[in-house]
């Protein structure tokens, strides 16, 4: 039996970089291989990943699931789960290359759909709570089988193997995206597994994060209250359920959900004026579990584009730059300048403060920060 997450602990130390063009233009995925490629020492071969936005054009409507299978029996038992429960109108294995390193690979499918309109009225949710549940059933109740991502006109392809031969494997320079997001791990707490790699999904978001979160067990609990199973089983995990929680279903902005999972100290609190220490008193009560702790630098993506968030205390690096329309964001300087040279506008991102990249036709959810 594969031993997964909490059965094993390795210290942990970790690579993250992004590539966005805020025009919504879409670039093949050399340079985000060549960008984590080059961070290769922070990583030890037992997981690597990206997440590309705007890949599918033709099926942007659709959502489309990319799942890992550990046998033919889990594949044909999920697949008449998804076709009791959505319509599905494109199955297929996702396209990849044979890589030396790469060895132990699950079978790994790829599917366009669409809720089930009838299911959807009986249940009276959303399409997006509707699937998310969905996501979870599987995750949790079809042994060998796991949603690697299940977003709208994006995906995530990741797997065991350092970065660059994840990168290989799935043949990441065929895809073009506006946002690339990528990681490679040196894993905390497991052994490395194909479902543990990163990024983390659920529907849009992606999630890819260095460090290690000591508040997992109170914000595990804290999503489960609300439908969300980590049947994974990792840190990260519980990360992306909660900004999906406090955006998508609390109807908070990005910024604030960032606030909340690094808010203020209590003595902080206690000097501010009266309006505004109510304000954040009040949050801490209220979302005292969704207090994200210990060292970590995360990226989340999403479909207006992305955010990036170190602890209070800025345990981990995380550099940003950009250069005209391009924006940049990774664990050390070199990895940017390995693809733009000329970068300007360098900076580490600061400690518990968000720093929000949109796509230029989304600014009107939110400034730009």
């Amino acid at each position: 039996m594969r031993k997964r997450e909490g059965e094993v602990r390795i210290p942990s130390g970790c690579a993250i970089a992004a590539i966005m063009d805020r025009t919504g233009a879409c670039h093949d995925g050399r340079n985000i291989v060549k960008s984590i490629a080059l961070m290769h020492d922070r990583s030890n071969g037992l997981g690597g990943g990206f997440a590309a936005y705007g890949i599918y054009p033709d099926y942007a409507e659709l959502y489309a699931f990319h799942i890992f299978y550990e046998s033919r029996e889990e594949r044909l038992a999920t697949e008449s789960y998804l076709n009791d429960m959505f319509v599905v109108e494109v199955s297929e294995k996702i396209p990849t290359t044979k890589v030396r390193a790469i060895t132990d690979e699950p079978i790994i499918w790829r599917y366009f759909l669409r809720p089930n309109t009838g299911k959807i009225e009986e249940t009276g949710l959303s399409e997006d709570e509707y699937t998310m549940r969905c996501v979870m059933r599987i995750n949790g109740m079809f042994p060998g089988t796991f949603v690697a991502s299940s977003g709208k006109n994006m995906g995530a392809f990741k797997g065991v193997g350092y970065p660059e031969e994840i990168g290989e494997f799935y043949r990441i320079d065929e895809y073009k995206a506006w946002l690339w997001t990528a990681h490679g791990r040196f894993p905390t707490n497991t052994p490395g597994w194909w479902g543990g790699a990163h990024p983390f999904t659920l529907l849009d978001w992606s999630t890819v994060h260095n460090g290690e979160i000591s508040s997992y067990d109170a914000n595990r609990r804290y999503v489960e209250m609300y439908d969300y199973d980590c049947a994974l089983q990792t840190d990260t995990e519980a990360i992306t359920y909660l900004f999906d929680l406090l955006v998508r279903k609390h109807g908070l902005s990005q910024e604030m959900a960032a606030h909340i999972m690094t808010a203020p100290e209590w003595d902080y609190i206690e000097t501010l004026p009266p309006a505004e220490r109510d304000f954040e008193t009040a949050l801490r009560s209220v979302y005292s579990s969704a207090l994200v702790n210990g060292p970590f630098s995360i990226i989340i993506g999403s479909s207006s584009g992305m955010l990036a968030l170190n602890d209070r205390l800025k345990l981990r690096a995380l550099v940003a730059a950009e250069k005209g329309d391009m924006f940049y964001l990774a664990s050390e300087e070199a990895a940017i300048r390995a693809v733009c040279p000329d970068a300007e506008n360098v900076r580490t991102v600061d400690g518990g403060v968000p720093l929000r990249v949109m796509r230029y036709d989304c600014e009107t959810e939110g400034a730009m920060r």
